[in-house]
């Protein structure tokens, strides 16, 4: 059911895909449904849902992030997977990176790799953690996150994993201006610079976002900071 909702919006809204990667999004929806009985993974369980708010949500979104071919692609914060999994599934050709601070979310995605046979490295570890493991800082050519916190605030967490020349490009909603505003000291502390947001819409999810941020030169050591700090002293 989820393949042929997906079928009935992609052409207008998404890159077309093949029967095997409709198939690999039909059983991840399977295992997403069969997992949430026994963990809190999403509250969106209906067909519809699955196929608008997670899948064609995260492949709009890849139509409009341009990402590089073979890219090394971090998703922050993954969760059930969105959009990383999807990405991977739409584009094989990405080197995926899965981070989340939960090991049983890291154990479901694990199951879905395995099951619909694509490759992705999953890494157990909070974002500002992971910003200052000497393999992981400064090393992705494309880094996202979707419904992870405040842009100035994600900023931080996510900028130090990009690479000089590569990009943050985060997930979010039409109203994002004010966002953005908030967030410019930051990216430039960070070393990064805003451009202009692309807005466009989703059917039944409403109007949505892509903010791209460019790494135009190293972080600073110290960042990201811890946590606390992070969450209740934003980057001004």
């Amino acid at each position: 059911m989820v393949t042929e909702i997906l079928k009935s919006y992609i052409p207008e809204h998404a890159e077309p895909l093949s029967e095997e990667q409709y198939a690999q999004l039909e059983r991840y929806a399977e295992l997403l449904v069969e997992w949430n009985e026994k963990m809190n993974l999403t509250a969106i369980t209906d067909p519809e849902g699955i196929a608008v708010k997670h899948f064609l949500d995260s492949l709009a979104f890849l139509k409009r992030a341009k990402i590089p071919e073979g890219a090394r692609v971090a998703d922050v914060g993954t969760g059930a997977g969105f959009p990383g999994i999807v990405l991977k599934i739409a584009r094989p050709d990405i080197k995926l990176v899965l981070i989340d601070s939960l090991q049983k979310r890291l154990n479901f995605l694990d199951v879905v790799t395995n099951e619909i046979g694509i490759k992705a490295k999953l890494i157990h570890a909070r974002a500002e953690d992971a910003g200052h493991d000497k393999s992981l800082r400064e090393s992705f050519d494309f880094v996202t996150a979707r419904a992870v916190a405040n842009l100035a605030v994600l900023s931080e967490y996510c900028i130090p994993l990009v690479k000089v020349g590569g990009v943050f490009a985060p997930m979010k909603t039409a109203e994002v201006a004010e966002e953005i505003e908030g967030a410019k000291a930051a990216a430039k502390i960070l070393g990064a610079e805003i451009r202009k947001p692309e807005i466009y819409e989703v059917p039944i999810a409403g109007g949505r976002s892509v903010v791209f941020m460019d790494k135009k030169a190293a972080t600073p050591p110290k960042y990201p900071r811890q946590r606390v700090k992070i969450s209740e002293k934003p980057l001004k």
